[in-house]
Protein backbone atom coordinates (compact mmCIF):
# COMPACT_ATOMS: atom_id res chain seq x y z
CA UNK A 1 0.00 0.00 0.00
CA UNK A 2 2.44 2.23 0.94
CA UNK A 3 5.51 3.00 -1.61
CA UNK A 4 8.95 2.14 -1.24
CA UNK A 5 9.99 5.74 -0.72
CA UNK A 6 7.69 6.62 1.65
CA UNK A 7 8.47 3.48 3.95
CA UNK A 8 11.83 4.24 3.88
CA UNK A 9 11.30 7.86 5.28
CA UNK A 10 8.63 6.20 8.12
CA UNK A 11 11.12 3.50 8.74
CA UNK A 12 13.38 6.51 9.81
CA UNK A 13 10.95 8.63 11.33
CA UNK A 14 9.99 5.80 13.87
CA UNK A 15 13.61 5.27 14.69
CA UNK A 16 12.55 8.25 17.34
CA UNK A 17 9.93 5.86 19.45
CA UNK A 18 10.74 5.77 22.72
CA UNK A 19 8.25 3.84 23.91
CA UNK A 20 6.32 0.97 22.36
CA UNK A 21 3.13 1.90 20.57
CA UNK A 22 0.16 -0.49 19.67
CA UNK A 23 -2.25 0.46 16.96
CA UNK A 24 -5.59 -1.28 17.74
CA UNK A 25 -7.98 -2.18 14.95
CA UNK A 26 -11.31 -2.51 14.84
CA UNK A 27 -12.14 -3.91 11.47
CA UNK A 28 -15.10 -5.66 9.68
CA UNK A 29 -14.90 -7.23 6.16
CA UNK A 30 -15.54 -4.40 3.97
CA UNK A 31 -12.94 -3.67 1.78
CA UNK A 32 -12.10 -0.35 3.35
CA UNK A 33 -11.05 -2.76 6.73
CA UNK A 34 -9.15 -5.05 4.63
CA UNK A 35 -7.35 -1.48 3.33
CA UNK A 36 -6.57 -0.93 6.62
CA UNK A 37 -4.95 -4.12 8.04
CA UNK A 38 -2.56 -3.79 5.26
CA UNK A 39 -1.58 -0.28 6.50
CA UNK A 40 -1.08 -1.16 10.02
CA UNK A 41 0.71 -4.25 9.07
CA UNK A 42 2.96 -2.14 6.55
CA UNK A 43 3.94 0.58 9.79
CA UNK A 44 4.45 -2.44 12.18
CA UNK A 45 6.93 -3.92 9.92
CA UNK A 46 9.40 -0.95 10.12
CA UNK A 47 9.91 -0.79 13.93
CA UNK A 48 10.50 -3.03 16.59
CA UNK A 49 8.20 -1.04 18.62
CA UNK A 50 5.38 -0.72 17.06
CA UNK A 51 2.77 -4.21 16.72
CA UNK A 52 -0.65 -4.31 15.80
CA UNK A 53 -3.67 -5.68 17.55
CA UNK A 54 -7.29 -6.27 16.26
CA UNK A 55 -8.66 -6.88 19.44
CA UNK A 56 -10.62 -3.28 18.87
CA UNK A 57 -13.95 -2.71 19.95
CA UNK A 58 -14.77 0.63 18.33
CA UNK A 59 -17.94 0.38 16.88
CA UNK A 60 -16.52 2.13 13.78
CA UNK A 61 -15.53 -0.27 11.67
CA UNK A 62 -12.85 0.09 9.87
CA UNK A 63 -10.83 2.34 12.69
CA UNK A 64 -7.60 2.16 14.60
CA UNK A 65 -6.39 3.59 17.88
CA UNK A 66 -2.57 4.21 18.23
CA UNK A 67 -1.88 4.17 22.37
CA UNK A 68 1.30 3.53 24.13
CA UNK A 69 2.06 0.06 25.28
CA UNK A 70 0.64 0.28 28.70
CA UNK A 71 -1.98 2.65 28.19
CA UNK A 72 -5.90 1.93 27.26
CA UNK A 73 -6.57 5.33 25.42
CA UNK A 74 -4.40 6.73 22.80
CA UNK A 75 -5.47 8.76 19.41
CA UNK A 76 -8.09 7.21 17.24
CA UNK A 77 -8.81 7.20 13.47
CA UNK A 78 -12.01 6.28 11.87
CA UNK A 79 -10.41 6.90 8.86
CA UNK A 80 -7.52 5.45 6.42
CA UNK A 81 -5.06 8.37 7.36
CA UNK A 82 -3.37 9.03 3.44
CA UNK A 83 -3.65 12.17 1.65
CA UNK A 84 -3.22 15.17 3.45
CA UNK A 85 -3.96 13.25 7.17
CA UNK A 86 -0.89 11.03 6.81
CA UNK A 87 1.18 13.22 8.05
CA UNK A 88 -0.80 13.19 11.25
CA UNK A 89 -0.51 9.78 11.36
CA UNK A 90 3.41 9.79 11.27
CA UNK A 91 2.83 12.92 13.74
CA UNK A 92 0.51 10.82 15.98
CA UNK A 93 2.82 8.13 15.99
CA UNK A 94 5.80 10.16 17.02
CA UNK A 95 4.15 11.69 19.93
CA UNK A 96 2.38 8.51 21.62
CA UNK A 97 5.69 7.45 21.36
CA UNK A 98 7.13 10.06 23.09
CA UNK A 99 8.51 12.28 20.66
CA UNK A 100 7.07 15.85 22.30
CA UNK A 101 4.67 18.12 20.23
CA UNK A 102 5.93 21.10 18.61
CA UNK A 103 4.00 23.97 21.28
CA UNK A 104 5.10 26.21 23.55
CA UNK A 105 6.34 25.56 27.02
CA UNK A 106 3.23 27.59 28.37
CA UNK A 107 0.81 26.49 25.96
CA UNK A 108 1.94 22.69 26.84
CA UNK A 109 1.72 24.08 30.52
CA UNK A 110 -2.02 25.78 30.38
CA UNK A 111 -3.18 21.72 28.10
CA UNK A 112 -1.92 19.80 31.33
CA UNK A 113 -3.63 22.03 33.84
CA UNK A 114 -6.59 22.19 31.68
CA UNK A 115 -9.50 20.54 33.60
CA UNK A 116 -12.83 18.83 32.58
CA UNK A 117 -13.30 16.04 30.54
CA UNK A 118 -13.15 16.23 26.10
CA UNK A 119 -14.53 13.86 24.19
CA UNK A 120 -13.45 15.41 20.39
CA UNK A 121 -15.12 13.94 16.98
CA UNK A 122 -13.41 15.93 13.48
CA UNK A 123 -15.02 15.33 10.65
CA UNK A 124 -12.46 15.44 7.60
CA UNK A 125 -11.83 14.60 4.45
CA UNK A 126 -8.65 13.30 2.84
CA UNK A 127 -8.77 15.99 0.44
CA UNK A 128 -8.80 18.52 2.77
CA UNK A 129 -5.61 21.18 3.36
CA UNK A 130 -7.53 22.91 6.38
CA UNK A 131 -8.22 19.67 8.06
CA UNK A 132 -4.75 18.46 9.04
CA UNK A 133 -4.08 21.75 11.42
CA UNK A 134 -7.24 21.04 13.77
CA UNK A 135 -6.53 17.20 13.42
CA UNK A 136 -3.09 17.46 14.65
CA UNK A 137 -3.83 20.34 17.51
CA UNK A 138 -5.96 18.15 18.62
CA UNK A 139 -4.12 14.78 18.67
CA UNK A 140 -1.42 16.59 20.55
CA UNK A 141 -3.63 18.04 23.05
CA UNK A 142 -4.88 14.31 23.86
CA UNK A 143 -1.28 13.40 24.07
CA UNK A 144 -0.23 15.58 27.24
CA UNK A 145 -3.49 15.92 29.03
CA UNK A 146 -5.40 12.21 29.51
CA UNK A 147 -8.52 13.54 29.70
CA UNK A 148 -8.70 14.89 26.33
CA UNK A 149 -9.48 12.54 22.87
CA UNK A 150 -9.84 13.17 19.88
CA UNK A 151 -10.94 10.40 17.45
CA UNK A 152 -11.05 11.37 13.04
CA UNK A 153 -13.62 11.02 11.28
CA UNK A 154 -13.16 10.65 6.83
CA UNK A 155 -16.65 11.30 5.93
CA UNK A 156 -16.61 9.62 3.02
CA UNK A 157 -16.55 6.16 5.36
CA UNK A 158 -18.96 7.32 7.24
CA UNK A 159 -21.72 8.55 5.32
CA UNK A 160 -24.60 8.00 7.62
CA UNK A 161 -23.03 9.52 10.35
CA UNK A 162 -22.45 12.65 8.45
CA UNK A 163 -25.81 12.61 6.85
CA UNK A 164 -27.52 12.49 10.62
CA UNK A 165 -25.24 15.11 11.59
CA UNK A 166 -26.23 17.17 7.88
CA UNK A 167 -22.40 17.94 7.83
CA UNK A 168 -21.46 19.67 4.26
CA UNK A 169 -17.72 21.08 5.31
CA UNK A 170 -14.90 20.31 6.88
CA UNK A 171 -13.17 19.94 9.32
CA UNK A 172 -16.26 19.70 11.69
CA UNK A 173 -15.68 19.44 14.98
CA UNK A 174 -17.86 17.74 17.73
CA UNK A 175 -17.29 18.21 21.49
CA UNK A 176 -19.03 15.83 23.95
CA UNK A 177 -21.79 15.17 21.27
CA UNK A 178 -22.24 19.29 20.21
CA UNK A 179 -21.04 21.34 17.70
CA UNK A 180 -17.60 22.89 18.75
CA UNK A 181 -15.96 24.52 16.15
CA UNK A 182 -15.78 24.11 12.07
CA UNK A 183 -13.08 25.66 10.03
CA UNK A 184 -9.23 25.76 10.59
CA UNK A 185 -8.14 26.21 14.45
CA UNK A 186 -4.80 25.30 15.94
CA UNK A 187 -3.97 24.44 19.70
CA UNK A 188 -3.97 27.68 20.91
CA UNK A 189 -7.44 28.56 19.21
CA UNK A 190 -9.11 25.02 20.73
CA UNK A 191 -7.39 26.13 23.93
CA UNK A 192 -8.98 29.73 23.88
CA UNK A 193 -12.41 28.29 23.44
CA UNK A 194 -11.97 25.75 26.29
CA UNK A 195 -10.18 27.97 28.52
CA UNK A 196 -12.08 31.55 29.17
CA UNK A 197 -9.15 32.93 30.37
CA UNK A 198 -6.88 32.41 28.06
CA UNK A 199 -7.36 35.25 26.20
CA UNK A 200 -6.92 37.42 29.29
CA UNK A 201 -3.55 35.68 30.75
CA UNK A 202 -2.38 36.24 26.98
CA UNK A 203 -2.98 40.20 26.88
CA UNK A 204 -1.16 40.27 30.68
CA UNK A 205 1.75 38.39 29.36
CA UNK A 206 1.81 41.55 26.18
CA UNK A 207 1.66 44.57 28.84
CA UNK A 208 4.80 45.04 29.44
CA UNK A 209 6.40 44.06 26.78
CA UNK A 210 8.70 46.69 25.63
CA UNK A 211 8.38 48.73 21.95
CA UNK A 212 9.59 47.46 18.97
CA UNK A 213 11.45 49.20 16.05
CA UNK A 214 9.39 47.56 13.60
CA UNK A 215 6.26 45.82 14.27
CA UNK A 216 4.25 43.71 11.35
CA UNK A 217 0.29 42.78 11.61
CA UNK A 218 0.17 39.71 9.43
CA UNK A 219 2.04 36.42 8.86
CA UNK A 220 1.15 35.49 5.24
CA UNK A 221 3.98 35.75 2.31
CA UNK A 222 3.76 39.48 3.02
CA UNK A 223 4.32 40.03 6.17
CA UNK A 224 6.62 37.29 6.80
CA UNK A 225 8.72 38.68 4.25
CA UNK A 226 8.97 41.99 5.58
CA UNK A 227 9.70 40.48 9.41
CA UNK A 228 12.73 38.70 8.40
CA UNK A 229 14.01 41.55 6.32
CA UNK A 230 13.62 44.34 9.50
CA UNK A 231 15.28 41.29 11.41
CA UNK A 232 18.13 40.83 9.04
CA UNK A 233 18.79 44.80 10.00
CA UNK A 234 19.34 44.24 13.45
CA UNK A 235 15.97 45.51 14.37
CA UNK A 236 13.69 44.41 17.82
CA UNK A 237 11.08 43.33 15.37
CA UNK A 238 7.72 41.98 16.54
CA UNK A 239 5.18 39.84 14.24
CA UNK A 240 1.71 40.02 14.82
CA UNK A 241 0.43 36.36 13.87
CA UNK A 242 -3.37 35.14 13.55
CA UNK A 243 -2.29 32.52 11.31
CA UNK A 244 0.87 31.83 9.24
CA UNK A 245 0.46 32.18 5.57
CA UNK A 246 -2.91 33.74 5.94
CA UNK A 247 -4.97 32.78 2.29
CA UNK A 248 -2.30 30.92 1.25
CA UNK A 249 -3.17 27.90 3.81
CA UNK A 250 -6.44 27.86 1.59
CA UNK A 251 -4.41 27.11 -1.22
CA UNK A 252 -4.30 23.73 -2.20
CA UNK A 253 -1.77 24.18 -5.76
CA UNK A 254 0.98 26.67 -6.42
CA UNK A 255 2.94 26.30 -9.54
CA UNK A 256 3.64 29.78 -10.18
CA UNK A 257 6.12 30.62 -6.86
CA UNK A 258 9.74 31.18 -8.82
CA UNK A 259 12.37 28.72 -8.22
CA UNK A 260 9.90 26.49 -6.54
CA UNK A 261 8.16 24.08 -8.96
CA UNK A 262 5.43 22.70 -7.29
CA UNK A 263 3.74 23.54 -3.48
CA UNK A 264 0.65 23.50 -1.84
CA UNK A 265 -0.42 26.43 0.26
CA UNK A 266 0.06 24.47 3.40
CA UNK A 267 3.34 23.43 2.79
CA UNK A 268 4.87 26.95 1.28
CA UNK A 269 2.78 28.75 5.03
CA UNK A 270 5.20 25.79 6.80
CA UNK A 271 8.00 26.84 4.92
CA UNK A 272 7.08 30.83 5.53
CA UNK A 273 6.69 30.37 9.54
CA UNK A 274 10.29 27.97 9.81
CA UNK A 275 11.61 31.02 8.22
CA UNK A 276 10.72 33.51 10.35
CA UNK A 277 11.52 31.28 13.45
CA UNK A 278 15.30 31.27 12.35
CA UNK A 279 15.57 34.87 13.27
CA UNK A 280 14.98 36.98 16.51
CA UNK A 281 11.43 37.68 15.74
CA UNK A 282 9.14 38.21 18.59
CA UNK A 283 5.94 36.08 17.33
CA UNK A 284 2.66 37.55 19.02
CA UNK A 285 0.55 34.01 18.08
CA UNK A 286 -2.89 33.85 17.51
CA UNK A 287 -3.52 37.34 17.78
CA UNK A 288 -5.63 39.87 15.64
CA UNK A 289 -5.07 43.87 15.71
CA UNK A 290 -8.17 45.86 16.68
CA UNK A 291 -7.29 49.57 16.50
CA UNK A 292 -4.21 51.55 15.54
CA UNK A 293 -2.97 54.46 17.56
CA UNK A 294 -0.64 56.65 15.27
CA UNK A 295 1.82 58.34 16.39
CA UNK A 296 1.33 62.04 17.39
CA UNK A 297 4.48 63.51 15.71
CA UNK A 298 7.15 61.82 13.53
CA UNK A 299 9.09 59.32 15.23
CA UNK A 300 7.32 58.74 18.17
CA UNK A 301 5.62 55.43 19.05
CA UNK A 302 2.34 54.21 17.19
CA UNK A 303 -0.19 51.85 19.57
CA UNK A 304 -1.44 48.95 18.21
CA UNK A 305 -4.64 47.41 20.40
CA UNK A 306 -5.18 43.60 19.90
CA UNK A 307 -8.68 41.77 20.29
CA UNK A 308 -7.73 40.21 23.58
CA UNK A 309 -7.21 44.16 24.85
CA UNK A 310 -2.92 44.12 24.74
CA UNK A 311 -1.33 47.36 23.13
CA UNK A 312 1.60 46.81 21.44
CA UNK A 313 3.56 49.80 20.53
CA UNK A 314 6.45 50.68 18.21
CA UNK A 315 8.29 53.15 16.33
CA UNK A 316 7.41 51.81 12.88
CA UNK A 317 4.57 49.52 11.70
CA UNK A 318 3.69 47.75 8.44
CA UNK A 319 0.12 46.31 7.95
CA UNK A 320 -0.11 42.97 6.20
CA UNK A 321 -3.68 41.52 6.45
CA UNK A 322 -4.28 40.16 3.62
CA UNK A 323 -7.94 39.45 2.24
CA UNK A 324 -10.69 37.02 2.66
CA UNK A 325 -13.07 35.75 0.58
CA UNK A 326 -15.60 37.89 -0.94
CA UNK A 327 -18.98 37.08 0.31
CA UNK A 328 -22.29 37.18 -1.95
CA UNK A 329 -24.30 38.97 0.24
CA UNK A 330 -27.70 37.45 -0.78
CA UNK A 331 -30.32 35.93 1.19
CA UNK A 332 -29.64 32.73 2.53
CA UNK A 333 -25.52 32.52 1.98
CA UNK A 334 -25.07 33.51 5.79
CA UNK A 335 -28.06 31.11 6.73
CA UNK A 336 -26.70 27.84 4.89
CA UNK A 337 -23.05 28.45 5.58
CA UNK A 338 -21.53 25.08 6.14
CA UNK A 339 -24.46 23.71 4.94
CA UNK A 340 -24.39 24.25 1.21
CA UNK A 341 -23.08 27.28 1.02
CA UNK A 342 -19.14 26.60 0.40
CA UNK A 343 -15.58 28.49 0.09
CA UNK A 344 -13.47 25.71 -0.29
CA UNK A 345 -13.55 23.41 -3.87
CA UNK A 346 -10.91 20.92 -2.47
CA UNK A 347 -12.06 20.48 1.23
CA UNK A 348 -16.03 20.54 0.58
CA UNK A 349 -16.57 19.02 -2.93
CA UNK A 350 -16.45 15.33 -1.99
CA UNK A 351 -19.45 16.19 0.29
CA UNK A 352 -21.32 16.57 -3.15
CA UNK A 353 -20.04 13.57 -5.25
CA UNK A 354 -22.78 12.49 -7.38
CA UNK A 355 -25.08 15.76 -7.21
CA UNK A 356 -25.53 19.35 -8.70
CA UNK A 357 -24.05 21.97 -7.72
CA UNK A 358 -23.32 25.67 -8.54
CA UNK A 359 -19.97 27.88 -8.85
CA UNK A 360 -20.89 31.58 -8.44
CA UNK A 361 -17.84 33.58 -10.09
CA UNK A 362 -15.85 33.34 -13.49
CA UNK A 363 -12.69 34.30 -12.86
CA UNK A 364 -10.16 31.40 -12.84
CA UNK A 365 -10.67 31.08 -8.61
CA UNK A 366 -13.88 29.94 -10.00
CA UNK A 367 -13.32 28.37 -13.35
CA UNK A 368 -10.30 26.38 -11.26
CA UNK A 369 -13.82 25.30 -8.55
CA UNK A 370 -15.73 24.54 -11.57
CA UNK A 371 -12.95 22.00 -13.04
CA UNK A 372 -12.23 20.69 -9.93
CA UNK A 373 -15.64 19.62 -8.98
CA UNK A 374 -16.63 18.60 -12.16
CA UNK A 375 -14.79 15.41 -11.47
CA UNK A 376 -16.79 14.86 -8.77
CA UNK A 377 -20.21 16.15 -8.98
CA UNK A 378 -23.17 14.84 -11.18
CA UNK A 379 -22.91 18.94 -12.94
CA UNK A 380 -21.88 21.96 -12.25
CA UNK A 381 -23.28 25.04 -13.17
CA UNK A 382 -21.19 28.29 -13.54
CA UNK A 383 -22.52 31.76 -13.48
CA UNK A 384 -20.66 34.11 -14.12
CA UNK A 385 -22.43 38.46 -13.75
CA UNK A 386 -20.38 39.86 -16.62
CA UNK A 387 -21.45 39.05 -20.52
CA UNK A 388 -18.10 36.88 -20.34
CA UNK A 389 -15.67 34.81 -18.39
CA UNK A 390 -12.51 36.26 -16.89
CA UNK A 391 -10.78 33.39 -16.35
CA UNK A 392 -7.14 32.74 -18.38
CA UNK A 393 -7.97 31.59 -21.78
CA UNK A 394 -5.86 27.79 -21.24
CA UNK A 395 -8.38 27.25 -17.82
CA UNK A 396 -11.11 28.31 -20.61
CA UNK A 397 -10.25 25.58 -22.77
CA UNK A 398 -10.53 22.97 -20.13
CA UNK A 399 -13.69 24.17 -18.76
CA UNK A 400 -15.54 23.91 -22.14
CA UNK A 401 -13.88 20.91 -22.82
CA UNK A 402 -16.54 19.24 -19.54
CA UNK A 403 -19.38 17.72 -20.89
CA UNK A 404 -21.32 17.96 -17.35
CA UNK A 405 -20.68 21.91 -17.14
CA UNK A 406 -22.88 24.33 -18.17
CA UNK A 407 -21.49 27.85 -17.87
CA UNK A 408 -24.19 30.91 -17.77
CA UNK A 409 -23.15 34.39 -18.45
CA UNK A 410 -25.16 37.19 -17.33
CA UNK A 411 -26.36 35.87 -14.47
CA UNK A 412 -26.18 37.73 -11.03
CA UNK A 413 -27.37 35.24 -8.13
CA UNK A 414 -30.24 36.89 -6.12
CA UNK A 415 -31.29 34.17 -3.72
CA UNK A 416 -29.79 30.90 -2.33
CA UNK A 417 -32.74 28.71 -0.85
CA UNK A 418 -32.47 26.39 1.38
CA UNK A 419 -35.11 23.74 3.08
CA UNK A 420 -34.11 25.06 6.99
CA UNK A 421 -31.72 22.39 7.05
CA UNK A 422 -29.34 22.20 3.74
CA UNK A 423 -29.18 24.17 -0.05
CA UNK A 424 -32.03 23.07 -2.42
CA UNK A 425 -31.28 26.03 -4.93
CA UNK A 426 -30.72 28.93 -6.11
CA UNK A 427 -32.20 32.17 -8.23
CA UNK A 428 -30.59 34.20 -10.63
CA UNK A 429 -31.43 37.29 -12.60
CA UNK A 430 -30.64 36.27 -16.37
CA UNK A 431 -29.92 39.27 -18.91
CA UNK A 432 -33.18 39.02 -20.02
CA UNK A 433 -34.30 40.92 -16.83
CA UNK A 434 -36.07 37.73 -15.68
CA UNK A 435 -35.53 35.72 -12.54
CA UNK A 436 -34.59 32.13 -13.10
CA UNK A 437 -34.34 29.39 -10.89
CA UNK A 438 -31.77 26.18 -10.24
CA UNK A 439 -32.19 22.82 -8.34
CA UNK A 440 -28.73 22.30 -6.67
CA UNK A 441 -27.15 21.11 -3.29
CA UNK A 442 -24.03 23.42 -3.37
CA UNK A 443 -22.97 26.57 -4.16
CA UNK A 444 -19.34 27.45 -3.97
CA UNK A 445 -18.51 30.84 -3.99
CA UNK A 446 -15.32 32.30 -6.09
CA UNK A 447 -15.55 35.75 -6.74
CA UNK A 448 -12.67 37.11 -5.81
CA UNK A 449 -11.03 38.74 -2.30
CA UNK A 450 -11.65 41.95 0.56
CA UNK A 451 -9.13 43.41 2.15
CA UNK A 452 -8.81 43.14 5.70
CA UNK A 453 -9.03 46.31 6.65
CA UNK A 454 -11.87 47.43 8.23
CA UNK A 455 -10.08 47.62 11.49
CA UNK A 456 -8.75 50.94 9.88
CA UNK A 457 -11.06 53.10 8.70
CA UNK A 458 -10.89 56.29 9.42
CA UNK A 459 -7.47 56.20 10.56
CA UNK A 460 -5.73 56.02 7.18
CA UNK A 461 -6.66 56.51 3.51
CA UNK A 462 -8.13 53.33 1.68
CA UNK A 463 -9.92 53.08 -1.83
CA UNK A 464 -13.19 52.70 -2.44
CA UNK A 465 -12.71 48.89 -2.22
CA UNK A 466 -11.01 49.49 1.09
CA UNK A 467 -7.79 48.53 -0.12
CA UNK A 468 -4.57 50.53 1.69
CA UNK A 469 -3.52 53.66 -0.52
CA UNK A 470 0.44 53.22 -0.80
CA UNK A 471 2.79 54.62 -2.34
CA UNK A 472 5.56 53.35 -4.51
CA UNK A 473 7.61 52.58 -1.48
CA UNK A 474 4.68 51.05 0.78
CA UNK A 475 3.90 54.36 2.43
CA UNK A 476 0.65 54.72 3.79
CA UNK A 477 -0.87 58.26 4.57
CA UNK A 478 0.21 57.93 8.19
CA UNK A 479 4.18 58.79 8.41
CA UNK A 480 5.53 55.76 10.05
CA UNK A 481 2.88 53.15 8.51
CA UNK A 482 3.74 50.84 5.97
CA UNK A 483 1.52 48.02 4.54
CA UNK A 484 2.21 45.25 1.85
CA UNK A 485 0.33 42.74 0.21
CA UNK A 486 -3.12 41.95 -0.76
CA UNK A 487 -4.26 44.40 1.72
CA UNK A 488 -2.84 47.34 -0.16
CA UNK A 489 -3.64 49.12 -4.05
CA UNK A 490 -0.59 46.95 -5.26
CA UNK A 491 -2.08 45.52 -8.68
CA UNK A 492 -2.01 41.76 -8.96
CA UNK A 493 -2.56 39.78 -5.59
CA UNK A 494 -0.36 37.10 -6.23
CA UNK A 495 1.62 35.12 -3.48
CA UNK A 496 5.32 36.23 -5.48
CA UNK A 497 4.07 39.60 -5.32
CA UNK A 498 2.76 40.29 -1.44
CA UNK A 499 6.62 38.53 -1.44
CA UNK A 500 8.23 41.52 -2.64
CA UNK A 501 5.92 44.00 -1.51
CA UNK A 502 6.90 42.91 1.96
CA UNK A 503 10.26 43.25 1.26
CA UNK A 504 9.95 46.28 0.02
CA UNK A 505 8.03 47.84 3.26
CA UNK A 506 10.77 46.34 5.62
CA UNK A 507 13.46 48.42 3.45
CA UNK A 508 10.98 51.41 3.00
CA UNK A 509 10.04 51.14 7.06
CA UNK A 510 14.00 51.09 7.58
CA UNK A 511 15.14 53.79 5.67
CA UNK A 512 12.22 56.09 7.62
CA UNK A 513 13.98 54.51 10.68
CA UNK A 514 17.40 55.46 10.01
CA UNK A 515 16.72 59.69 8.89
CA UNK A 516 15.33 59.92 12.34
CA UNK A 517 17.21 62.56 14.74
CA UNK A 518 20.12 61.41 16.11
CA UNK A 519 19.07 60.96 19.41
CA UNK A 520 16.01 59.00 17.94
CA UNK A 521 18.40 56.67 15.88
CA UNK A 522 20.63 56.11 19.05
CA UNK A 523 17.15 54.22 20.57
CA UNK A 524 17.01 52.16 17.11
CA UNK A 525 20.53 51.18 17.71
CA UNK A 526 20.04 50.10 21.41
Amino acid sequence: MLQDTIKTQLKGYLANLAHPVVLEASLGDSPKSREMHELLHEIAALSDKVSVSEQGTDARRPSFVIRRGDAKTGITFAAIPMGHEFTSLILALLQVGGHPPKLSDDLIAQIKALPGHYNFETYVSLSCQNCPDVVQALNAMSVLNPNIHNTTIDGALFQDEVAAKNIMSVPQVYLNGEPFGSGRMDAEQILAKLDADAPKRAAEKLKDIAPFDMLIIGSGPAGASAAIYAARKGLRTGLIADRFGGQVMDTEGIENFISVIETTGPKLSAALEAHVRQYDIDVISSQRAKELFPAAQPGGLHGVALESGAILHARTVIIATGAHWRHLGVPGEEEYRNKGVAYCPHCDGPFYKGKPVAVAGGGNSGVEATIDLAGIVSHVTLLQRGSKLKADKVLQDKLYSLKNVTVLTEALTTDIEGNGTKVTGLTYRGGDGADHHINVDGVFVQIGLLPNTDWLRGTMKLNDFGEIVVDSHGATSVPGVFAAGDATTTPFKQIVIATGDGAKASLSAFDYLIRMPVSDEKRVAA
